[in-house]
């Protein structure tokens, strides 16, 4: 009888740290598609940008392709349960953010682009997309922190190698972007 109830006892505790771990990696699963959300906001907003931008930004053709360029790429579909394509996805859209960032600083060279009403209210919108992003992945990083815990402290991370659950990235700034912005380089 004492050897049933412990057989119980551990095989409702692994029940549970399974249960949390399924938790776990669905929420950050969920975060993951609520930041995918807002960079789709993003992403529908840059053409209209740039093609405001076209008009007066004659001499910033490489900052517009690269932002093009990223554009395109961070579109693709990725596998968001594969830990390097969720690496590689969030890095494509901290390198957007970084090239939109170095664009909004170049406009300010060009004050007829900064006084067209369709900018003023593009920037507008982009500016609250990008705070919702930050949020976004605030929440997923969050999320995150809670599964690479389980992941990797025991007896949980036995049961997350034997389901192969595994740790997922962190959405960082890339290395771009943590560099100070110098602008008389791009204004110059």
């Amino acid at each position: 009888m004492t050897l049933l109830i412990i057989i119980g006892i551990v095989g409702f505790i692994g029940y549970m740290l399974y249960a949390g771990l399924i938790k776990k990696r669905n929420g950050a699963l969920e975060s993951l598609s609520g930041i995918d959300v807002q960079l789709k906001m993003r992403h529908d907003l840059i053409p209209n940008i740039l093609a405001i931008a076209k008009k007066y930004m004659e001499h910033e053709k490489e900052i517009l392709t690269k932002v093009t360029e990223l554009r395109a790429r961070a579109e693709s579909p990725y596998d968001k349960t594969n830990a390097a394509a969720v690496s590689e996805h969030l890095g494509i859209a901290a390198q957007l953010g970084s090239q939109m960032g170095k664009l909004q600083v170049s406009m300010e060279a060009y004050p007829t682009l900064k006084a067209d009403v369709q900018m003023t209210e593009a920037q507008r919108s982009y500016n609250e997309v990008e705070s919702r992003i930050s949020a976004a992945r605030r929440a997923y990083n969050a999320s995150v922190t809670a599964l690479n815990n389980a992941v990797q402290i025991f007896p949980s991370s036995a049961i997350a190698k034997a389901i192969h659950i595994q740790a997922m990235p962190f959405f960082e700034t890339d290395e771009a972007s943590k560099a100070p912005v110098n602008a008389a380089e791009l204004l110059g």
